[in-house]
């Protein structure tokens, strides 16, 4: 990103109406924030705001080019991979349909056909149950031992609930059938460390962020056991794709770091986890001829945490 010119909001430093508090303080905290540079190729900038930018986090738009040319064809393992995804997003999407609490039976019917996929695999599938308003909703788990060190886990996951009024397609089938796929990818290896694969349920509205929300449900269970999770992956709504300029929008200020089309893969987390979201986009981007971009932000963005 040397050759990049710095993003400038001079404007916005100066305090342009229009912005909220919270968005104050976030550009207070970018502006404050110590180390090197961050910004995109082609927008304005000037000497003095430029040195302000420069005292900016290149967390939040992480060093590196994403791939630009056009998309390769797709090899036969590719193509055969094609066709699992598409099977595993059409079986929850469009033959079960929305599955939530609100549609109990999809629901059940959802968990199913993880639980049996995962064991076609030849995987021991076990069952985190919990109920919520009477009804018993099950987190679905995993895993292939660690040869050396079994105490430390890769934890992959994405919930498999869709919002009320959706058959939940991109969000998120395409984050299960992605999941499923990894799975079957790694079965019979022997990685060093634990790798669990975990199918979540509940955490879409009303349960997002409560205590009947699948993934806090496992994580509190996890922390009693003193489980050591190096990293969890969460995979969510990757589906989508674009190559219609401004096909992509972002909660402010994310706007002024990624571009407006669509056509990538995201790699995001929190500014604490900035190395790995660091290590795996470049691991990405050395593998996968695809569009790629990642970022560590502040937790206060809505999406982030």
């Amino acid at each position: 990103m040397s050759n990049r010119n710095l993003l400038c909001l001079q404007k916005k430093l100066e305090g342009s109406p229009g912005l909220t508090p919270p968005e104050e303080k976030i550009l207070g905290e970018i502006a404050t924030a110590p180390n090197e540079y961050c910004g995109v190729e082609g927008q304005y900038h000037s000497p003095q705001a430029c040195q302000t930018v420069q005292q900016w986090p290149p967390m939040i738009r992480m060093p590196g080019d994403s791939f630009r040319e056009p998309l390769p064809p797709l090899t036969d393992e590719q193509r055969r991979l094609d066709g699992d995804l598409r099977a595993s997003v059409q079986q929850l999407a469009g033959t079960i349909g929305e599955r939530n609490l609100f549609h109990y039976k999809q629901l059940v019917a959802a968990a199913e056909y993880i639980h049996a996929t995962l064991a076609g695999f030849g995987y021991e599938v076990s069952r985190q149950r919990y109920h919520v308003s009477g009804q018993p909703c099950d987190n679905l788990e995993a895993e292939i031992r660690g040869t050396n060190k079994p105490e430390k886990i890769l934890l992959i996951g994405a919930h498999y609930d869709s919002v009320h009024g959706s058959p939940g397609a991109n969000d998120n089938a395409t984050g299960v059938a992605a999941l499923l796929a990894l799975a079957q990818a790694f079965a019979g290896t022997k990685p060093s460390r634990t790798v669990r694969f975990v199918a979540f349920t509940n955490e879409e509205p009303p349960f997002f962020q409560s205590r009947h929300m699948g993934s806090r449900v496992y994580a509190q269970r996890s922390h009693a056991q003193g489980e050591k999770i190096m990293l969890m992956l969460s995979l969510e709504t990757i589906g989508y794709y674009s190559d219609e300029p401004g096909s992509q929008s972002y909660p402010f200020p994310l706007s002024f770091f990624y571009p407006s089309t669509g056509n990538f893969i995201a790699f995001v987390s929190h500014m604490e986890h900035a190395p790995w979201v660091r290590q795996l986009l470049t691991a990405f981007r050395r593998h996968a001829q695809f569009p790629s971009e990642g970022g560590a932000v502040w937790e206060g963005i809505p999406g982030i945490a």
